[in-house]
């Protein structure tokens, strides 16, 4: 049966909802339900996506969604479709610019705004399979010290691992519950629960209708669904052949060098099928973790 709601997972579908001017409610409510209540947001600023380095060797970095808030804090909103190579250490970078462009020309106090980076995960994190805490969708992280005393509180990375949450819709208590259902199943309802009948969501699902699409707007979310569905069969298939592999290699010929090796191919074949997609060297180079001239060589 042909979906009656967009893909959130998709670029156009995400930013269609919550990186639009006219989706700054969906965008605000939506930051609030993840934030402190000292903390909560009373409107925001969209800013420019593409960020620059110092000088034009530099790497740049261009979000999904970046904005301000009314008090000058920053929020660097992703989306990630699938796992990566040196994810935390991208959004750790990422997460760099919105701190140097704060800095003024002449005598400054160092006084910075907040800056917030969140990630919505359509994967989950390898490193927690084997903790207590390996269920959990949100993953708040701040600077602390060796006690777990926060040293700094202006720096917040928030990961939600989208396969984890789980709640069915009898089971939604918070504000966060609704956006998380709604961003996980919206393109397998058939109609608006009655849960969401507020004002806030009743936009969103309305903007999210395939049927109220115009005929370009409709090719380009197809055209974009495909790449979706395309570029994460492609990844998920690279990082568990990769994995496969490694394990394999590492009965055979030690643990470490089978790890090594099964990791190296992972990311040949990710560059291979990212060619065959049509990607562009810039964003395979952020996929994989390679640099520009290993990726030419490949």
């Amino acid at each position: 049966m042909k979906a009656k709601y967009i893909n959130l997972f998709t670029d156009f579908g995400f930013k269609k909802i919550f990186g639009e001017e006219a989706s700054k409610p969906q965008l605000i409510d939506f930051l609030n339900a993840l934030l402190p209540h000292e903390n909560q947001i009373i409107d925001i600023t969209f800013k420019n996506t593409e960020q620059l380095g110092a000088n034009e060797l530099d790497r740049k970095a261009i979000y999904d969604i970046y904005c301000e808030n009314d008090r000058g804090e920053k929020f660097i909103v992703e989306l990630q479709k699938a796992k990566q190579n040196f994810f935390k250490e991208r959004t750790i970078y990422y997460s760099t610019f919105p701190i140097k462009e704060q800095a003024e020309r002449g005598d400054w106090s160092f006084n910075l705004k907040a800056v917030y980076c969140i990630g919505i995960l359509d994967f989950t994190f390898d490193d927690y399979e084997t903790e207590p805490e390996r269920n959990e969708v949100l993953h708040t992280i701040k600077l602390k010290n060796q006690n777990g005393k926060v040293f700094y509180d202006k720096l917040t990375y928030i990961y939600l691992e989208m396969p984890n949450f789980k709640k069915a819709e009898t089971e939604l208590t918070t504000r966060l519950d609704k956006w998380l259902y709604f961003i996980k199943n919206l393109e397998e309802l058939e109609n608006m629960p009655a849960i969401f009948n507020e004002a806030v969501f009743e936009q969103a699902f309305e903007k999210a209708e395939l049927s109220k699409f115009g005929q370009a707007d409709l090719e380009k979310y197809e055209m974009n669904l495909k790449v979706y569905r395309d570029y994460k069969n492609t990844i998920d298939t690279a990082f568990d052949e990769g994995k496969m592999e490694g394990r394999m290699k590492g009965i055979i010929e030690g643990r470490t060098e089978g790890k090594i090796e099964g990791k190296i191919e992972a990311r040949i074949e990710t560059v291979l099928n990212a060619k065959k997609m049509g990607l562009d060297t810039e964003t395979i180079a952020i996929l994989t973790g390679l640099s520009i001239e290993e990726i030419e060589k490949i």
